[in-house]
């Protein structure tokens, strides 16, 4: 190929790039390399068509083989520049500058302007990888061509701008040439911008100086540039801030520097730099709280200068701020970063300052910092100084060798060193070697005078040296005084002055104000700040005190400052402002949760503000950290007394003297805790109870006086305890008091009431001797009274109560001298005045007008004013007086008992109500006695029965109960008031308290015995010989009626009536007879004749008691009598004669009364005609008409078992209903309601609470001498183990047989019960229990039983049934087939039992067990005949299902014959007529299923049994069980999935078994 056909390829080649056609380019280019290897356009073009195919190494290969044919050709260059400039081209960085490089040599004689292009690109990739220096050589390179084209000064300006941008960064590579090529950008760059001033020129200025100061080595530099910026810009401040920045990091500041930071100040106030020189200025002067001020104030705006920080840890150091000096040299490190040159003296200076202030703070902890920092200084084992302070840290520590090795080593090197010196002090001074000390310390000042440590410790050793040093501590004052003098701060020195001026030379005022110095200095140091708040208490000026502990606690953080926070609220307690003590006690508790002394002063604060659980919760605390502190454990209990917790404080108070037995406040706090039981219990008349309790109280109080005879408010509480048995009758006061109390040596005499009010007396004496107060003299006054009552009570001489009188009114008089505005003393003074042995009324009225006057709500007063008006017969003054004394108190009872006499007195209305109203409020003498008199005075008024007053005064008020409750009450206290006695009785029998009558009645009788009205005594017999006549005590009642002549009707018949009850008939006739032959009325008559008429029956002389019924019922026939002629028909079973007799009495006694027992005796009638169906409506008639009687929804609850079983659920309800109407019936209402749950078929599985055996077990609980109760029980619990033996669950209830036969064994021997029902129960019990044991499988034991049975009753027909049954079991559990003479002799038993449905039923299941089918169907068809003629709707039913079972056990077997499934038929569908009984229609799909399995009636049929709602489980299982087989016959796996759903809800494992195998065999 020739030169011109190269050509023409090159030149398609070039057409071919520029038409980006670069394959077809390559392809030229390779055909003229073939012909020419070394053209270098061919290379150069296919490196760019390389390039542009994204084929980097062969453009890059192709580009350097140009280069290599030709190096000074500019496009082989120009295209591998370009090539590593593209964005792909990694790792090219290096070869990229060479070609940059060297086309700035191309460039450089040629385009000037590429050669600028290719120079920017070139700083660029060098300031990308960091090679400040090469920019900088470059850039200059570019600037100075700029220089030599004669560039402008502005543009010029800009590129020195440019390099500075670029080489900005360049402070952190300590390289000097960069540094310098920097700083002469800034210099070109400041000199050559224009306009000068101008803002861009101040700003270039401040980024110069800024540079500058980064460069420690330019200081000449920096202070130039800084005073050249000034004068151009006077106004700017940054230049002062450098510079005084700089000043502050050279370490020195000249007059020059102050002068700057003066002017910086005057410029901007607020300018950190300048505070902080200002800061450091202060330190050199030694004005150290300026200095730490200004240093804070100025690092807070300019934090980055560690210098500053060192200044400021330096002052902290000063003022002995040691852990603020710890925090300023870490903030110090951390602005330092990473320090060399300058800056590592820096952090030396610095690591050694945190050293020693790390050492002052006496901690190990920082006494390890301190180690560690000190290895922290770089040739810290050079500097002895070092080393001294690393020997303290060590001793800091602990590490005494360590500190000793250095010691000796500095000691050795550097003996005239006083650090050496120093330190061999501190470890003789830390050992206790106090002379050694001495010298060390005294070796240090000598080198170093001006030290005041060294002066402080050696009067430290002064202070703790020898005795003689102790005596005179004269050398150590000396050595303070020096310290203090050479350091003012240092707060432990001005302490232990204040020690010295306050325990040696007892200056207080001086030692006071060394304290205050010392706690000024160092507000940590509580020692000196409690010393110097004790001291201003001391000398009375709390301003002082009280604003020492104000500044302290404002400053305290929560948790801290516990000394003055406990002094503060100490003080506040002592000035009466609990609210603010107990906040300053609680925020030193905070600070110490466990200081029991803090704990019981917060107790008294919370006590002195009325706060007693919580004053009682901080006693408690106090006393538990410190089970030494027995006053807390005092106030606790005190707290516990004044709560009225009484016997929570008597168990302290009584662990306090176990400690301590002399403790008198102890002593004191038992005996006012006894004799506050006492009066609660006298309030409440339990006077036994209280006599006790004074008894007690004294004993405490006269132990207390042994302790401390001086104590007067001892011997006045003895005086209150003695006095406070006056209101107790003398009978019961005998109480024993301590012979050192009555000045005798005897240990305990036995006082009765008049002693001890005399003792009481004596004791108040005692009290005025040692203190004569105005309330004890009144106190003795009431004494003297209640002395002179006492007499009075028990008919003593008069003179001698005239006298006490007059002492007691004396006395008073005292009292009321003394003290005339107390309206208590006129009030005393008018009780006194006003009684009848004085009676100076006039005086008693102005005393209650002038008690009245002293206090204007007085209703003690205003009361006692109107009962003296009363008592003078000024009924409406009293009325008035008692209205007043009403409206100031509604709840007073002695007002409301004076207005109750005075409706008494005016015959009003109201009078009961008021009385009434008195024993709502309270329980008081008059008001129970009254009340009870009206009450017995309105029950003894027949005519007033039916009235609205007697419903709401007697019956709806419950007045009886209540009347009954407070006279009781009232005949305790006054034992010798027999009309008392009487009312009790009568109110006794009323509400059926026949032993509480009796004795009633018994005690009003021997109080009238020797009375001259023996008209009421013989009353008083008679009612007492009717009480015990009820009680069963015949003859005692004789004996009493005999005692007595009787010639009145209600005597007479009372005998007779003791008579008939006793059993003697022949002489109850005869009283009878006396009582008719007395007889006025002829209801009264009748009644004597319906009593005669009873006597003849029992004498079974009937037809003459009929006799005399009808005679009664002739002339004018009384209920009784018609209702003793109905019982008697009852009785001898004569319906015609009973249903006659009930229509009489239904036709004369109309209304409620009787209601109950006409009910009774007509259900009785209807039973006896046997219509079971009568006897329940009868009575749910009779409830239908009055709802709200007890009795006979009881009554109703007992029949429905017996008559009425079906709705025995409904049975159970109405007993519940007798619970709730009648609390009193609760134990027969439980007992009824339980017999209708098992007559229902209730169990526990059905309800765990409600149900026969909870029932039965309350019942019992409530009257265990129930024997019906217990046998009950036994039924309940042979049902609950029949239920779980179905469940197939272990029964619960084991073992118990014998021991329920026992119990009602014995329970019956017990009672009074008829013999018959005695009988018949016992028989039940046996029967049951034998079957119980039979169930069990206890055959051995069920047959013995049977033979111990028959043993007793030799032709019992039931228990011989059950011996066969027993033994028949024994021979059934052989297997073997029974004999036809057993067989025969089991029908010949049951036939003797022909009327028993269970004895037929039993012998059916004998014939079915030995495949006698038809036999058995036999006995089925008799038990179902005997339940239908008794009417037994239960033995029917069990019957039919039964039989039906038979005849569907004969189906199953297969047996062809229409017979025994037409049998299930039929006695399945009787069954279902006499009730739903799922069992039956159980029995009627299985049948279906025998015969059809597969039918779709099956399926209905069982289905219906399974998913019908409320079926018994054990039932619903069984069908269950079958439909789940017929539904895998069918495959109907939709419906399995439901009914094993149902299985799983219902716990029915069985059926989840047969599904597996019935799956896993499909």
């Amino acid at each position: 190929m020739s030169n011109k056909e190269v050509k023409a390829v090159l030149k398609s080649a070039r057409e071919a790039i520029r038409n980006k056609e670069y394959k077809e380019a390559l392809k030229h280019c390779k055909a003229v390399l073939k012909q020419e290897k070394n053209n270098y356009n061919a290379w150069v073009f296919i490196g760019l068509a390389a390039a542009e195919l994204d084929q980097p190494d062969q453009a890059k290969g192709a580009y350097k083989k140009a280069i290599e044919l030709e190096p000074n050709q500019l496009l082989a260059w120009q295209g591998l520049a370009n090539l590593y400039e593209k964005p792909n081209q990694t790792d090219v960085k290096g070869d990229l500058a060479d070609v940059y490089r060297k086309l700035l040599e191309l460039y450089e004689s040629g385009d000037k302007q590429k050669w600028y292009d290719v120079c920017n690109k070139l700083v660029d990739l060098y300031h990308q990888e960091k090679k400040y220096l090469k920019v900088a050589e470059t850039w200059q390179k570019l600037i100075q061509m700029k220089q030599e084209e004669g560039a402008e000064k502005a543009e010029l300006h800009q590129l020195w701008k440019k390099m500075i941008q670029l080489l900005k960064d360049s402070t952190q590579t300590q390289d000097n040439k960069t540094e310098q090529s920097l700083l002469t950008a800034f210099e070109h760059a400041v000199n050559s911008a224009d306009p000068v001033p101008g803002e861009d020129h101040q700003n270039l200025y401040k980024d110069f100086i800024q540079c500058l100061s980064k460069f420690p080595h330019e200081s000449a530099r920096l202070e130039k540039a800084c005073n050249d910026m000034m004068a151009l810009y006077p106004s700017a401040s940054y230049p002062l801030e450098v510079l005084c920045l700089h000043f502050v990091q050279s370490g020195t500041l000249s007059e020059e520097a102050l002068q700057y930071i003066s002017k910086l100040l005057e410029m901007d106030a607020s300018s950190g730099p300048g505070i902080i020189g200002f800061g450091v200025k202060c330190l050199q002067e030694k004005k150290y709280k300026e200095a730490i001020n200004s240093l804070t104030e100025g690092l807070q705006k300019t934090s980055q200068c560690p210098a500053a920080w060192h200044y400021l840890a330096e002052a902290q150091m000063k003022i002995h701020k040691h852990r603020d000096a710890v925090q300023s040299c870490n903030q110090a490190l951390e602005a330092l970063g990473t320090p060399e040159g300058p800056s590592l003296q820096w952090k030396n200076l610095i690591l050694r300052l945190k050293a020693e202030a790390l050492i002052k703070i006496a901690d190990a902890d920082a006494a390890e910092e301190a180690i560690k920092a000190l290895e922290q200084i770089v040739d810290a084992s050079s500097d002895p100084v070092v080393l001294a302070v690393r020997g303290q840290a060590y001793l800091n520590k602990g590490l005494l060798d360590q500190a000793s090795k250095i010691s000796q080593e500095l000691l050795l090197s550097h003996p005239d060193l006083a650090e050496s010196h120093a330190l061999e002090g501190f470890i003789h001074y830390s050992q206790k070697n106090y002379e050694q000390a001495e010298r060390s310390f005294l070796n240090a000042i000598e080198r170093k005078a001006e030290t005041a440590e060294y002066h402080q410790y050696l009067g430290l050793t002064y202070w703790f040296m020898s005795d003689e040093t102790k005596k005179d501590k004269g050398k150590a004052l000396t050595q303070f005084l020096k310290a203090a003098k050479l350091d003012s701060y240092l707060g432990s020195v001005f302490c232990y002055l204040g020690n010295y001026y306050r325990d040696v030379a007892g200056d207080k005022s001086r030692a006071r104000g060394c304290y205050k110095k010392a706690f000024e200095l160092d507000g940590t140091d509580e020692e000196s700040g409690t010393a110097a708040v004790d001291l201003s208490v001391e000398l009375g000026d709390m301003d002082t005190a009280l604003s020492i502990l104000n500044e302290v606690t404002q400053k305290a953080s929560p948790g801290t400052a516990k000394w003055a926070w406990l002094h503060r609220g100490l003080y506040y307690l002592r000035t009466d402002q609990p609210s603010k003590a107990v906040a300053d006690l609680q925020a030193a508790l905070r600070a110490d949760p466990k200081d029991s002394n803090c704990w019981e002063s917060l107790g008294e604060a919370y006590l002195s503000r009325g706060s007693y659980a919580t004053a009682l919760k901080s006693f408690r605390r106090a006393s538990e950290l410190n089970p030494g502190l027995v006053y807390s454990i005092y106030r606790a209990a005190a707290i516990e007394q004044i709560l009225g917790k009484y016997e929570n404080a008597i168990a302290t108070y009584k662990e306090i003297l176990k400690k301590t037995e002399d403790y008198v406040p102890a002593l004191k706090g038992l005996g006012e805790c006894y004799l506050m039981l006492s009066r609660a219990a006298l309030d409440d008349y339990l006077d036994r109870k209280a006599v006790d309790y004074i008894e007690l109280a004294l004993e405490f109080f006269t132990r207390a006086t042994k302790h401390r005879p001086d104590v007067s408010c001892l011997w006045k509480l003895l005086g209150d305890t003695c006095t406070s048995v006056h209101v107790i009758s003398p009978t019961k006061v005998n109480v024993q008091v301590q012979g050192s109390l009555l000045g005798k040596n005897a240990d305990k005499q036995m006082l009765e009431k008049s002693e001890l009010l005399i003792l009481g007396g004596r004791c108040y004496g005692r009290a005025l001797k040692l203190m004569a107060l105005p309330s004890i003299w009144c106190d003795l006054g009431i004494n003297y009274y209640r002395q002179a009552e006492h007499l009075t009570a028990v008919g003593t001489d008069t003179n001698e109560i005239s006298e006490l009188l007059e002492k007691s009114l004396q006395c008073i008089k005292k009292a009321v001298r003394l003290d005339s505005k107390n309206h208590l003393y006129w009030n005393a003074l008018g009780v006194v005045a006003s009684c009848s042995a004085i009676g100076n009324y006039a005086l008693a009225q102005h005393s209650f007008i002038k008690s009245v006057q002293a206090e204007q709500i007085n209703v003690v007063a205003w009361t006692n004013l109107g009962v003296l008006y009363l008592v003078t017969g000024n009924i409406e003054q009293a009325h008035e007086a008692f209205k007043i004394a009403q409206s100031l108190d509604p709840s007073y009872l002695l007002c409301w008992i004076g207005q109750a006499f005075v409706a008494e007195k005016v015959g009003s209305y109201d009078t009961m109500d008021l009385f009434r109203h008195t024993t709502e409020l309270g329980m008081h003498t008059e008001g129970a006695k009254g009340y009870a008199h009206w009450v017995c005075s309105t029950l003894q008024d027949k005519s007033n029965r039916n009235t609205e007053l007697y419903r709401y005064n007697i019956v709806e008020m419950n007045a009886i109960p209540a009347a009954q409750v407070v006279l009781t009450k009232y005949t305790e206290r006054n034992p010798d008031d027999a009309s008392a006695f009487t009312m009790l009785g009568y109110l006794s029998e009323y509400l059926h308290l026949k032993r509480q009558a009796a004795d009633a009645y018994e005690r009003a009788a021997a109080l009238l015995k020797d009375s001259e009205d023996t008209e009421k005594y013989y009353t008083a017999m008679q009612n007492y010989g009717r009480s015990l006549c009820a009680l069963g005590q015949c003859d005692k009642a004789i004996e009493v009626y005999t005692s007595t002549p009787l010639t009145e009707f209600d005597g007479i018949v009372g005998k007779a009536l003791a008579y008939f009850k006793k059993g003697l008939l022949q002489e109850s006739t005869k009283a009878y007879e006396k009582a008719l032959s007395v007889a006025e009325s002829e209801q009264d008559k009748a009644h004597i004749l319906t009593a005669l008429a009873i006597i003849e029956y029992k004498q079974n002389k009937v037809d003459a008691a009929k006799t005399l019924l009808f005679k009664c019922s002739l002339k004018e026939p009384s209920t009784e009598s018609l209702k003793a002629l109905c019982t008697l028909g009852l009785v001898k079973q004569d319906a015609t004669l009973a249903t006659a007799a009930l229509k009489e009495l239904l036709k004369h006694e109309k209304g409620d009364d009787g209601i109950y027992e006409r009910c009774l005796i007509a259900s009785a009638v209807y039973a006896l005609q046997g219509k079971n169906v009568a006897v329940q409506r009868e009575i749910s008639r009779v409830i239908h008409r009055n709802p709200d009687n007890p009795a006979l929804w009881s009554l109703l609850s007992r029949l429905v078992p017996l008559y009425a079983s079906r709705k025995a659920k409904g049975g159970a309800r109405a007993g519940n209903i007798t619970h709730v109407l009648d609390l009193n019936h609760g134990k027969e209402a439980l007992l009824n309601i339980a017999v209708n749950q098992l007559a229902a078929g209730c169990h526990m599985l059905e309800d765990k609470k409600n149900n026969p055996l909870k029932n039965i077990q309350k019942a019992i609980h409530l009257c265990p001498d129930n024997p019906a109760a217990w046998a009950v029980l036994m039924a309940a619990c042979h049902a609950e183990n029949t239920i779980v033996c179905l469940n197939n669950t272990q029964p619960k209830q084991t073992d118990l047989e014998m021991t329920l036969v026992s119990t009602i064994s014995a329970k019956t021997g017990e009672s009074n019960l008829p013999r018959n029902y005695i009988q018949t129960l016992e028989d039940w019990c046996l029967c049951q229990a034998i079957t119980s044991l039979e169930e069990a499988g206890k055959l051995s034991e069920a047959e013995a039983l049977c033979t111990k049975g028959l043993k007793s009753y030799p032709d019992h027909p039931a228990l011989f049934l059950l011996l066969r049954q027993v033994q028949c079991q024994q021979l059934l559990q052989s297997h073997k087939e029974l004999p036809d003479n057993v067989l025969e002799e089991l029908r010949k038993t049951v036939m003797a039992s022909s009327t028993s449905v269970a004895a037929w039923q039993w012998l059916a299941k004998v014939y079915q067990s030995q495949r006698m089918m038809v036999g058995a169907e036999m006995c089925y068809r008799k038990s179902l005949q005997l339940a239908s003629q008794q009417g037994s709707w239960h033995g029917k039913l069990s019957s039919l299902l039964r039989l039906a079972m038979l005849a569907l056990e004969v189906c199953m077997a297969n047996v062809s014959n229409d017979h025994w499934p037409s049998l299930v038929h039929e006695a399945t569908t009787e069954a279902l007529k006499l009730t739903p009984c799922p069992l039956a229609t159980l029995l009627q799909a299985l049948l279906q299923y025998n015969r059809k399995m597969g039918a779709r009636e099956t399926r209905r049929m069982l289905e219906r049994v399974v998913y019908q709602p409320g079926n018994p489980e054990t039932i619903v299982s069984v069908a269950r069980w079958y439909l789940l087989r017929h539904l895998h016959a069918k495959d109907d796996y939709e419906l399995i999935d439901v009914l094993i759903e149902n299985a799983k809800a219902n716990g029915d494992v069985r059926v989840l078994e047969l599904n597996e195998k019935l799956s896993s065999s499909a």
